[in-house]
């Protein structure tokens, strides 16, 4: 517990903490950390997880299908919970619901995964298959789904007449660099292609900014939002981290799954709500301040439940 404390969640403080003073100070802005993201997610993320996975085998993917399925259909299940739960209230609608699972039902897998997942479980191509199959499950059927799902509730409050395509979410989800990269990369692997040594150096340069960029970037985006806690923004939190993590527990014990594969995906799944769920509220200026209220939340709390999860999932572990 000292070792993931120390090596794992005190730098994300620490470096979050960095970008928060930043933004306060005025030295950088909500704008410069969307350009920051920007860099993470099109160049520093795609190259970390595609130049990870090439170096795989077809043995260790073949292995992996249990964790596909596993994070499909548990984070899945978890982001449609969380959008019926938010869909009851009467003062939400469908849209509000929607940016609520976009947040709360995904992990920001993206930004933090590396910088959580490779301090405690060390830097191999299985930390790097988690990132990729999460960060696949999140951005090309997570987002598609909640845009889909945000675009029909404003077409209903705001009619248009013009009907977009259900498809449209999807396929831009699959243009973006953090979809396609580790799809490739998969691709790559199952032909059988021997990855060069020589290559990764190009790869590893901008891969290196990945976590720190990330992290710093989380910092100055929650300076320039104004936080206001309500019970709603509570909720979210207690939804995201207890009830994903807990449903991917059960799921990977019943599947019986690799026990460090689970224990990653445990602890994937248990990281804060995904930044790109605020990045959507704010374009589509929905639920932004609840969003980012529960989003602030559970970056707190998570200093306690990641240890906490890692803790029950080896005693489940011993137990089954």
């Amino acid at each position: 517990m000292e070792h993931i404390i120390l090596y794992a969640i005190v730098p994300i403080i620490v470096v979050m903490l960095a970008g928060y003073i930043s933004g306060k100070k005025g030295i950088f802005t909500g704008d410069d950390a969307k350009k920051f993201n920007k860099v993470v997610l099109d160049y520093a993320l795609p190259a970390a997880l595609f130049v990870s996975i090439a170096q795989a085998s077809r043995e260790m993917l073949a292995k992996d299908i249990k964790l596909s399925l596993v994070s499909l259909i548990g984070i899945m299940l978890c982001f449609m919970i969380v959008y019926f739960v938010f869909l009851m209230f009467k003062k939400n609608t469908g849209a509000d619901a929607a940016v609520s699972a976009l947040i709360s039902g995904s992990p920001t897998i993206g930004f933090l995964g590396f910088a959580v997942l490779e301090p405690i479980f060390g830097t191999n191509p299985s930390v790097a298959l988690v990132v990729a199959i999460v960060g696949i499950v999140v951005n090309a059927v997570g987002i598609p789904v909640g845009l889909s799902l945000m675009n029909a509730s404003l077409e209903k409050q705001h009619p248009t007449g013009k009907k977009q395509s259900a498809w449209k979410p999807v396929i831009h989800a699959l243009e973006q660099p953090v979809a396609w990269a580790p799809i490739l990369a998969v691709v790559w692997v199952l032909v059988g292609i021997p990855w060069p040594d020589w290559a990764s150096p190009s790869f590893n340069l901008i891969k290196g900014a990945n976590a720190s960029m990330a992290v710093f970037s989380a910092g100055i985006t929650l300076s320039a939002i104004k936080i206001q806690l309500n019970w709603q923004a509570v909720l979210g939190s207690i939804l995201k981290m207890v009830m994903m993590p807990l449903v991917i527990l059960i799921m990977g014990l019943f599947c019986h799954m690799d026990p460090l594969n689970l224990k990653m995906l445990v602890v994937a799944a248990a990281l804060p709500p995904a930044f790109s769920g605020i990045i959507i509220a704010d374009e589509y200026d929905t639920y932004v301040a609840t969003g980012t209220s529960s989003l602030t939340l559970s970056v707190i709390l998570f200093i306690g439940f990641c240890p906490l999860w890692i803790w029950l999932t080896d005693i489940a572990l011993k137990m089954f």
